[in-house]
């Protein structure tokens, strides 16, 4: 099976960059990277020491319910071109685990589908899960403070 990580959407992206509101309704706080561990969801590249961020909430589902899970997320402040879509993971997931899971059709979490995930096993997990009819799509979140990171879909 072929999976694809993407990058959060550049029309969502362009909007938070303009100074539109983030998940909360409020405008995205604008800081300046000191080059360590501040990773855009967009370009899926760490923002280099110096340049300008975004720090906003973020939640990625389409809708409010109670699975859909808002939290802190980072951008350039600058536009950055969205990453392509890979089969192998981006470079943003230095750490050494993740929380990889499954998610329905309905946007809920697929019970028993999530773990924390060495990052190098994260590709052939999300393999895994996809062989499963329930489970629509795959969150990568941050196995620390579960931020989310990217999303995996089949290609």
């Amino acid at each position: 099976m072929t999976i694809q990580f993407k990058a959060l959407p550049t029309e969502a992206v362009r909007a938070l960059q303009r100074g539109g509101p983030d998940a909360y309704g409020l405008i995205p706080e604008r800081k300046i990277s000191d080059g360590d561990g501040v990773p855009c969801r967009h370009c899926l590249k760490n923002v280099a020491a110096g340049e300008a961020y975004l720090v906003l909430a973020y939640r990625p589902f389409p809708e409010l319910q109670p699975y859909a899970e808002t939290g802190p997320i980072f951008l350039h402040a600058a536009p950055c071109e969205r990453a392509a879509e890979a089969e192998a993971p981006p470079e943003i997931l230095e750490s050494s685990d993740y929380i990889v899971r499954g998610y329905g059709s309905d946007d809920r979490i697929v019970y028993g589908s999530g773990g924390v995930i060495p990052t190098g096993a994260i590709a052939a997990r999300a393999e895994s899960l996809f062989e499963r009819d329930d489970i629509a799509y795959v969150h990568v979140r941050s196995a620390r403070n579960n931020c989310y990171q990217c999303r995996i879909e089949r290609a």
